[in-house]
């Protein structure tokens, strides 16, 4: 139970919201403006603000930015209307936990403030276990003995239980996609479906009825009503890995999700509620993407509730031992080989390897050793290591300069228009030499006004 401070001009609204918020059992300091609000919070313990956005005097955002500057971690829920949405974002930006559009339910309000408290709760609990980390963490399939990969699984064992939305950065490989079905494994959801859809994987123009389902008739070919990923992980949990190429189409009805728990098939006119706790993971940093306007800023930061960075392979290498004598065990079991582990030189050699690929890429090693092998132990040179290119031995790349006269936008532009006449037109393999998502290279195509010709064909040949 928490002490909340509520901060509105509107004397209806602020006695409905100290109502509803005792029968959960929170006791309510309240404020009519944000001076008063800033006094009750000088004097009292307070656990969670819920402030108005539009107020006299001083106006909620200010207030925000004061409530930060005394208590950086005190969460702060902001009320706002639907006309003023950015607004919301620049609050998010300002540091505040959530928003809540008016007019919403009691219901709605109650469950945001249950799902900071938790978080609050959460990052309190993990001060304790970092100091307490000698106590080693261990999850079935998790090979994780390495401090930066405790750190990890010490916030997995205390997110896990509460319903809040978790974001999963890291590399290619370094298993996200593991951490993402512990989190359901140790959940209270455990009992409901887990269900994972990787959104680089279904092209763009099947990605909305894949996660939300369709109608019969919605289009041709669709000959019976079809339920989307969110129905079939009701009551459970949904895992949307590679987020950052979502179609921006597509992320405007995952934010209704998210906010409102409730959405339409593709062609449908009902309205459809779940219950799903959505995990979501990237390997792209979704900064730059917020930048160039292809991924929504109101959507990153409903995702980005607990984010959980896992480090890449070259920096844990404490666990290599663990991981290659896991993966021998269970390769040479799969071959009926009689191997029992590996030799110091091999060990050697996969510990100074920098591992671009991650773990999957020592597990495809390990894996590919194992087959090779004629005796008891690996060995040198049973491992094929790919050293080209070497990470560590890389040559400082040519920093280029546009040539004279010309802008820094205007050399951008030939780059992609170079790319693109390289990839003969083909749009996804020019994002793939110029390293950006296909959103990306779009966003850049429209400003150079290049239409957007040959799009069926790519997307068939994706399939």
């Amino acid at each position: 139970m928490a002490n909340i401070l509520i901060v509105e001009d509107e004397p209806k609204m602020l006695r409905l919201l100290e109502l509803n918020l005792s029968e959960d059992g929170h006791t309510s300091r309240t404020a009519r403006d944000a001076e008063s609000g800033l006094k009750l919070l000088s004097q009292e313990k307070i656990d969670l603000v819920l402030t108005d956005l539009k107020l006299p005097g001083m106006d909620g955002l200010e207030f925000l930015q004061a409530v930060k500057r005394a208590n950086a971690h005190l969460p702060v829920i902001v009320m706002t209307a639907y006309g003023t949405v950015e607004t919301a974002v620049e609050a998010m930006k300002a540091g505040a936990s959530d928003y809540v559009l008016k007019p919403f339910s009691m219901e709605e309000i109650k469950l945001l403030i249950r799902k900071e408290l938790d978080v609050r709760h959460l990052r309190e609990e993990n001060v304790t276990l970092r100091e307490a980390l000698g106590k080693r963490l261990e999850f079935k399939n998790v090979i994780a003995k390495s401090p930066k990969m405790q750190e990890v699984l010490a916030t997995v064992e205390r997110v896990a239980p509460t319903q809040s939305t978790v974001f999963l950065g890291g590399e290619s490989g370094v298993g996200k996609d593991l951490i993402a079905r512990v989190i359901h494994q140790h959940s209270r959801r455990a009992a409901g479906p887990f269900i994972k859809i990787n959104c680089t994987a279904i092209p763009e123009s099947l990605l909305e009825s894949e996660l939300f389902g369709y109608e019969k008739g919605a289009f041709t070919g669709a000959v019976s009503t079809k339920p989307g990923k969110f129905e079939l992980a009701d009551k459970g949990t949904i895992f949307l890995d590679e987020i950052g190429d979502m179609p921006g189409s597509v992320q405007a009805k995952l934010l209704r999700v998210l906010q409102d728990r409730e959405f339409e098939r593709l062609g449908g006119t009902k309205t459809l509620r779940v219950d799903v706790r959505v995990v979501a993971a990237t390997n792209q940093d979704l900064r730059v993407a917020l930048e160039q306007r292809t991924f929504r800023e109101d959507l990153y930061y409903r995702l980005n509730v607990v984010p959980i960075n896992i480090p890449p392979l070259r920096e844990r290498k404490e666990d290599i031992p663990y991981l290659v004598d896991h993966f021998i065990q269970r390769f040479a079991k799969e071959a009926g080989k009689p191997l029992t582990g590996i030799t110091p030189q091999a060990m050697r050699l996969l510990k100074e390897f920098h591992w671009p690929g991650n773990v999957r890429e020592l597990e495809n090693i390990v894996e590919r050793a194992v087959a090779l092998s004629t005796g008891t132990l690996l060995d040198a040179g049973d491992i094929q290591l790919d050293l080209s290119p070497s990470a560590p031995s890389r040559p400082p790349a040519t920093v280029l300069f546009p040539p004279e006269g010309t802008t820094l936008e205007q050399f951008e532009d030939e780059i992609i228009k170079e790319a693109l006449r390289r990839a003969n037109g083909n749009k996804s393999q020019a994002a793939r030499l110029l390293g950006l998502s296909r959103n990306a290279l779009r966003y850049r195509l429209a400003k150079l006004g290049v239409a957007d010709e040959g799009e069926q064909e790519e997307e068939g040949s994706r399939q």
